[in-house]
Order: C-alpha cells, then structure tokens, then sequence
C-alpha cells in the first residue's frame, strides 16, 4: 500500500514521470490521463513563468488547485510528480433560529 493512500480526506492519487506518463494512480484518478496530462503541463509551465522565481535548480515545493469541494495537491520529489486530490471540509456553521417568547 502507499503512502499516498493513508492521506486524510484523498479521493484519488497519480505518480507520474517528469514527462507526465502515469506509473500508478488510485481512486478518483485512477489511470486519468487527462488530469496527467493538464498537471504535467503546470509543472512544465512553472519554470517558464519567471526564470528569476523559478530557477531550474530550485524547483516548487508544492502547488495547490483549490476548487470549492475538493483540491489537487502536486510535489515533486526524487524525479516523479506526486498528484493527491483531497475533499474539503466545509466549517460546520451553527444554524441559530430565533424563537418568540411569551411574556405573561
């Protein structure tokens, strides 16, 4: 079992290769290639936006795609892009309804 799959709230894993093929994936991105595909492209963009914020020996530590219930979690570590998406926890907000009283 990995270690991708211990992870609180993970709905889904891919371990891709530096030129984005998949090597193993689970849950909701098991085998998506597409989603492959659109990460490996960010990781690849990442070093174009600014050569001076992303220098090519100093690497992202970690980028997050945040949608409203769920998001995508990508590092890089020992040459392979490691791709977690997690469920969100909403806050739990207190429902406060206000009740008449009676005054007699």
């Amino acid at each position: 079992m990995l270690a991708l799959e211990r992870i609180p709230d993970q709905t889904g894993y891919l371990v891709l290769t530096e030129d984005g093929a998949v090597l193993t994936s689970g849950g909701d991105l098991e085998n998506d290639e597409r989603i492959a595909n659109i990460i490996s492209s960010l990781v690849t963009l990442t070093s174009k936006v600014d050569p001076k914020a992303f220098p090519l020996n100093n690497a992202f530590e970690k980028i997050s795609i945040n949608y409203k219930d769920h998001c995508y979690v990508v590092c890089l570590s020992n040459k392979k892009i490691y791709v977690v998406k997690r469920k969100l926890q909403f806050p739990t907000t207190a429902n406060m309804e206000s009740q008449s009283t009676i005054e007699m």
